[in-house]
């Protein structure tokens, strides 16, 4: 199966972690478009003195890379293609990759009528890449290419790096470099040759072509995107077919009613007034749900009764109360609290918790999540150390830290992470530790930072389907999580990652979500129904049954994950132990039981 993956904008270095992340470990092909941001990139034959100017002057980042080829640009208009393929062993295949990838992009355009509007369109002899006005006699270089092939553990010959094709780019920023080491040839995009071309329309032929080429013969294409106003791909909107770049179903902002009413908030939390019949007005919220194909007009009321599975009874048994006595004493706090976890009981009764550190604040605003989102405090020093003295207390086997964003410090609460990793060591060296991360904005030497403290579970979550991405968590990113993740089992950890559902996805974008997660070396998954907190929250689109969430972590397991956790109440630190245990990579053998002797 041929997967195809719209990634919207892409900090290069991101893109080129997930790339061969999954040209390494993944045994399927994929297909990734993107775009990068204001970046220069020198292959490996390329010439420093083809730069022409400071990068940073005109708002450009300068990276070295390994694909072929000398320098050129990527930025805001140029429609990337990274084909991750599986080629023939033969030394020659990267040149035969790169005649296929030529192709796929002539065809594509031909197609679009390219080749009538543009004097000529095809190959030039000498200069690998896609050309216009050769039959006039006036060549201009429409798309690049430079790519790499390299062998993996198990003896395949995968490929790197693609395509950049010029749509409606600056063309400018060309100007500070020799594109491609090429003097007698000026660049040129669709928008420059007056061709009204939009990165959807050149994207879904040139995915109808790519998928000819390198999609198995009567195979399906898993063809997901993240959605925004400006492009939406693959995405499916019941009783609605238009396919523009605006986005399903947007509305114009209307009156928002009485000076001093929020811009984000009606009273009734929805958009609406107490007692009117609809919505007022188009928060921020509402309209990315709108544009992911979603209607929140259509989820589920906050007064509708939730279904028999999803009832958890409150059992604040003797356990229940001396673990939350001991947790208050010492002043820390639980994403079992803050959260709202309807595990709270089972597990604290359990002798269980998940402390959350960092404070309590978090810098971001997620759609699904609870905790608090005022201007948070500063870090506080003792917290590892009171952390590490409850484990203590606790006599955990397995203890589990998870944080919130902090995107206020500078290294995003990577240092106070890694701290209190060593300060459980430090007092329990027997108990294994589960760390969940935020992104840390995708910084390798923040990450690096909690990396070099071996969890010996790194846990990042994914939280929902491509598509949802921008509704769900707008500070985060489909491609960035991967790229975490990606990172972290090349650190060598044990990789761990969930999603909801419950928001309006699909069961078909959720195994596509699996394999991603998969693809770059995540061996635990956990899955769970999205409960709604509060109405300032994302609307539940449906209730997903016990018997689906059986069926999702059976093709968990047949993607090659060592254990799944999939059920109506399942939460990224529900049953962590045994998954940890399951995926039989930890440092040391756990405990057959949850607690250990205190020390």
């Amino acid at each position: 199966m041929l997967r195809v993956r719209w990634l919207g904008r892409v900090p290069y270095e991101e893109a080129f972690d997930l790339q061969r992340a999954l040209a390494t470990r993944s045994r399927e092909d994929y297909l990734l478009l993107l775009e990068h941001p204001h970046v220069y990139t020198l292959g490996v034959r390329a010439r420093p003195s083809h730069v022409l100017v400071d990068p940073e002057r005109v708002g450009a980042a300068l990276i070295r890379s390994n694909r072929g080829g000398d320098v050129t640009y990527h930025g805001p208009g140029q429609l990337v293609i990274y084909p991750i393929v599986t080629v023939t062993a033969d030394p020659s295949s990267g040149r035969e990759h790169v005649a296929r990838l030529e192709q796929v992009l002539i065809d594509a355009l031909t197609g679009l009528g390219v080749d009538r509007s543009a004097g000529g369109l095809g190959r030039l002899e000498g200069f690998p890449g896609v050309w216009v006005g050769l039959s006039d006699g006036r060549p201009r270089k429409l798309a690049s290419i430079g790519v790499r092939t390299i062998r993996t553990a198990d003896r395949r010959r995968r490929t790197l790096h693609g395509a950049a094709l010029n749509i409606d780019c600056d063309l400018s920023m060309f100007r500070h470099i020799v594109p491609c080491g090429i003097t007698e040839y000026p660049v040129t995009s669709l928008a420059n040759e007056g061709l009204g071309i939009g990165l959807r329309d050149a994207m879904d032929a040139i995915v109808e072509r790519a998928s000819r080429e390198w999609g198995a013969a009567n195979a399906p294409i898993d063809r997901q995107g993240v959605a925004s106003a400006r492009l939406r791909l693959g995405v499916r909107v019941r009783g609605e077919a238009r396919s523009d770049d605006q986005g399903p179903g947007l509305q114009p902002l209307r009156d928002p009613g009485p000076a001093g009413a929020s811009p984000d908030r009606g009273a009734c939390g929805d958009g609406r007034q107490p007692g009117s019949p609809g919505p007022v007005y188009d928060r921020p919220l509402t309209r990315r749900l709108r544009q992911a194909g979603v209607d929140p007009d259509q989820g589920l009321s906050m007064a509708d009764r939730k279904p028999p599975w999803l009832r958890v009874p409150a059992r604040m048994g003797g356990e229940f109360l001396h673990l939350g006595g001991t947790l208050h004493a010492l002043n820390l706090v639980t994403v079992c609290e803050e959260a709202g976890c309807p595990n709270i009981f089972e597990c604290w009764n359990d002798g269980t918790a998940t402390f959350m550190v960092n404070g309590s604040r978090c810098t971001r605003a997620c759609g699904f999540c609870k905790v608090d989102t005022r201007r948070p405090f500063p870090l506080d020093p003792t917290e590892p150390e009171r952390v590490a003295r409850a484990v203590e207390q606790m006599g955990l086997a397995h203890a589990v830290v998870t944080c919130v964003a902090r995107d206020d410090l500078p290294d995003g609460g990577a240092g106070a992470i890694a701290a209190t990793i060593r300060a459980i060591r430090e007092r329990c060296p027997s108990t294994t530790v589960e760390t969940l991360v935020s992104d840390c904005k995708g910084d390798p030497e923040t990450l690096a930072t909690i990396f070099e403290a071996r969890p010996d579970v790194l846990n990042h979550n994914i939280e929902t389907v491509a598509r949802l991405q921008r509704a769900v968590r707008p500070s985060a990113g489909y491609s960035r999580s991967l790229a975490v993740l990606a990172r972290a089992a090349d650190a060598g950890l044990v990789v761990k990652s969930g999603l909801m559902v419950g928001l309006g996805e699909e069961r078909d974008e959720v195994l596509g979500t699996l394999a991603d997660l998969r693809g770059v070396g995540v061996s635990i998954a956990t899955i769970g129904q999205y409960i709604r907190p509060s109405r300032d929250h994302i609307p539940v689109a449906r209730w997903w049954s016990p018997e689906e969430f059986t069926d999702l972590r059976e093709e968990g397991l047949r993607l090659g994950f060592t254990h799944v956790q999939a059920s109506p109440l399942t939460r990224s630190s529900y049953h962590a132990r045994e998954a940890a245990e399951a995926s039989g990579q930890l440092r040391w053998a756990t405990c057959s039981v949850q607690r250990v002797p205190s020390q």
